[in-house]
């Protein structure tokens, strides 16, 4: 069940450790298994308000409770969507906040184009860089259009729904 060198099984904070007998070592032998994709509507409610469940969300994003997946067109639409001067969002804010998720997020490249099997090309976008990654959710604020997604092992939900699904009050 453990490796050979693996001496004994310990929890702290829930996560798995393995020590090593040798060295001394403890690895981290489990892997945060929620990936998710963060729809571009809650990056633009994060950055409108700091007291929703979209802000917290983005907060978090580098605590190790997800993994942020992101392709190179849905940052593309990330920059189109926050750089739009109705938004009310400065160049600076919306650079420094695509700068960090570039950063922090897993980059992963669609290779298989699932269009059109969601009513807006944009969801589509979403959907391929999803299965792609092999999220588990999409967060996002249009989850009825993301009917259909269960067939690919991935929900829909609103950030303070996928908050109090990992256990953090939004």
């Amino acid at each position: 069940m453990y490796p050979r060198w693996c001496t004994a099984v310990a929890s702290y904070s829930g996560i798995k450790v393995a020590v090593e007998d040798f060295y001394g070592i403890v690895y981290d032998t489990v892997m945060s298994s929620i990936k998710i994709i963060i729809d571009t509507n809650v990056l633009v409610a994060a950055l409108k308000s700091r007291r929703g469940a979209s802000f917290k969300l983005l907060s978090l994003v580098d605590s190790g409770l997800f993994e942020v997946h992101l392709s190179v067109p849905l940052a593309f639409e990330y920059e189109d969507v926050l750089n739009r001067d109705n938004l009310g969002i400065s160049a600076d804010d919306a650079d420094t906040v695509l700068d960090f998720i570039c950063g922090v997020a897993k980059h992963q490249s669609v290779y298989f184009l699932w269009r059109p099997y969601l009513r807006d090309p944009k969801d589509d976008l979403v959907l391929e860089v999803a299965v792609a990654s092999q999220c588990t959710h999409i967060v996002t604020f249009n989850t009825k259009d993301f009917v259909g997604i269960g067939r690919f092992g991935i929900q829909a939900l609103w950030p303070a729904d996928f908050l109090l699904q990992i256990g953090v009050q939004p």
